[in-house]
């Protein structure tokens, strides 16, 4: 009953007052099951994406962190191809930092600082991190890169080209389709 309520109040605020950059919402009539977006921050090399999320609120929400992944593909070294995130907020003690007090807004504005400042000392992608050290300019190509391919809306939906970078490709099928469909609905519910 807890985790119902505050749940509640979180998408409740996270609505009326969301972060800058971040909506999220709730899929269908699951409320442990959401669905955020991150816009990549200006002077970044996600400048002009929309980065989608999937957001699982385990049943002792808030005993324990939501599970924060990304559907849409990033270049990053504390992010690996399947979207899972390397981030103190999203583990328990003693390895994380994650307590009942914090809440699903302050991890996503916490994701989203890291997708400005990553990690390259704590990386998920050892190759990435080595890469965003060494050759800061070879990584902020292949991020804008990928920004432009996988997190920057287009109207005709999103292109059948290069998949090989995909982690789900159903998900990125469904995702197309919806979008074909869908080129008149707000940005906001783009997310498969």
């Amino acid at each position: 009953m807890q985790k119902a309520s505050r749940l509640k109040r979180e998408l409740q605020m996270l609505s009326t007052e969301p972060p800058p950059g971040i909506t999220c919402w709730q899929t269908e009539e699951r409320i442990d099951d959401l669905r955020a977006q991150i816009v990549g921050g200006s002077g970044t090399p996600y400048e002009g994406g929309l980065f989608c999320l999937e957001v699982k609120v385990p049943e002792r929400y808030p005993f324990e962190p939501p599970k924060m992944r990304f559907l849409t593909p990033i270049y990053h070294p504390n992010i690996d191809s399947s979207g899972r995130i390397c981030h103190d907020a999203l583990k328990l003690p003693p390895k994380g930092a994650w307590k009942p007090s914090l809440n699903i807004s302050t991890v996503l504005t916490s994701i989203q600082l890291l997708m400005a400042e990553p990690n390259p000392d704590d990386p998920l992608m050892a190759d990435i991190s080595s890469e965003f050290k060494y050759n800061k300019q070879l990584f902020l190509e292949k991020a804008r890169k990928w920004t432009q391919e996988h997190a920057v809306q287009k109207n005709t939906g999103v292109m059948e080209g290069n998949k090989e970078n995909t982690p789900d490709q159903k998900s990125r099928k469904r995702e197309a389709d919806s979008d074909q469909q869908e080129v008149e609905e707000p940005a906001k519910r783009t997310c498969p």
